[in-house]
């Protein structure tokens, strides 16, 4: 059999060309771990509010390796010293930074595995990658760990201004039709540069900063935390929780055979050896939505009515206030779906509850952006603006929130 080709040409929507920059990329792009990215979709259920947003983690790694390779170039040309193999191991590490995400993203972070980050899981993904790929990517884990010594590197993977959320902002935006949270990318890398090891963005830069952060915080309240978007992945936690608990009192509950084994035990970090790992390799959003297709039909009133809100989009009323949400407001829903259906105030808990949501764009005390002046002067972005609501962004607000069944 001939070579494959392995310099390959991607065409994406949001930046045109992506090129692959060597084989070694290109094998770790063509391997099974990788290409389950492309059945995990990047902003969950979020497509049950914006039509278009289907695009994958897949889709966002590539991008986000696009970026990468351009910061390289910049850095580079500004005489900032990056050998051939740092920037391949920043190119694996940005590549790989989400390969730990579980079915529908964030929405199951917490859900499927105890108290386990995809952070934590993409580092178990490219630990058991790196033993395969024959040792090649440790110093990609290191730079991802923050161990090693140049810090900006880490920073271009992991900071408040990173290839990360400099791509999924602009991708996302894309994707759902909010102009709001259009970045211009390009202008950004076009300023970085780096200053005591740290990296920075000059002064010309500052508008386009700015930018980024007011349309992260307008990203946060029209899209990652729109009320639709919010009860749908509400939903989802507890579909999954009613499903283990049928599991755990010994009722049958049909799944795929990766999905059954996470329903049927525990796993916690200390849980999570090579075997787990190639298990949870093999979920993605499929296994779910088939199986929440099947449990519509169950006998469980919970567990059926729960899935068949989300695969018919017939969600839970929200209400979203600034003050917090009282027991007693929850009560009288309660009342009624016990007397309605005959359930427990228990069953009828999974369908009237509370919570909170909060934003944050900016962190003024966490690993800053910093502005670099012509004279040598840093400052942080808040200080440097002349823009006043810029400063406002680095205060959490929260909202608080409550669901409940709308009355038929």
């Amino acid at each position: 059999m001939s070579k494959s080709n392995k310099l390959k040409i991607l065409n994406d929507p949001i930046y045109g060309f992506i090129t692959i920059p060597n084989e070694g990329i290109f094998d770790l792009i063509a391997h099974k771990y990788f290409q389950r990215l492309r059945r995990i979709s990047q902003m969950g259920l979020s497509y049950l509010v914006y039509p278009g947003a289907h695009h994958t983690r897949f889709h966002h790694a590539l991008g986000c390796m696009h970026l990468m390779k351009k910061a390289v170039n910049v850095l580079r040309f500004k005489e900032v010293a990056i050998s051939e193999d740092e920037e391949n191991a920043l190119l694996q590490a940005i590549l790989l930074h989400d390969i730990g995400h579980g079915p529908f993203s964030h929405a199951m972070e917490h859900s499927l595995v105890e108290e386990v980050s995809h952070e934590e899981i993409s580092l178990l993904f490219m630990e058991n990658l790196n033993a395969e790929f024959n040792q090649s990517l440790t110093l990609a884990i290191k730079i991802f760990k923050g161990e090693y010594h140049r810090k900006f590197l880490n920073q271009l993977i992991s900071s408040q201004l990173d290839m990360d959320r400099t791509d999924y902002l602009k991708r996302d935006s894309f994707y759902t039709g909010v102009a709001e949270g259009n970045i211009n990318s390009e202008r950004i890398i076009t300023m970085l540069n780096v200053v005591n090891d740290e990296f920075v963005v000059e002064e010309k830069g500052i508008y386009s900063v700015e930018k980024f952060l007011v349309a992260r915080r307008l990203m946060y309240w029209q899209v990652y935390l729109h009320k639709t978007s919010l009860v749908a992945e509400q939903l989802l936690i507890r579909v999954l929780k009613r499903a283990k608990e049928l599991c755990a009192s010994g009722i049958t509950v049909e799944a795929s055979k990766a999905f059954s084994f996470f329903l049927n035990n525990k796993i916690t970090s200390s849980d999570f050896n090579e075997d787990v790992l190639d298990i949870f390799s093999r979920l993605d959003d499929v296994d779910i939505l088939s199986a929440m297709k099947e449990w519509m039909y169950h006998d469980d009133f919970v567990l059926s009515n729960l899935s068949q809100m989300i695969i018919e989009r017939d969600l839970l009323k929200i209400e979203i206030s600034d003050q917090v949400q009282q027991d007693q407001a929850k009560k009288p829903h309660i009342d009624y779906l016990i007397d309605t259906y005959n359930i427990s105030a228990y069953e009828a808990g999974y369908f009237v509850f509370s919570g909170e949501i909060s934003n944050q764009a900016y962190t003024a005390i966490d690993q800053n952006i910093n502005i670099y002046y012509k004279n040598g002067e840093v400052k942080d972005v808040t200080e440097a603006s002349d823009q006043f609501n810029l400063r406002s962004l680095s205060n959490k607000i929260t909202k608080y929130y409550l669901c409940y069944p709308k009355r038929k």
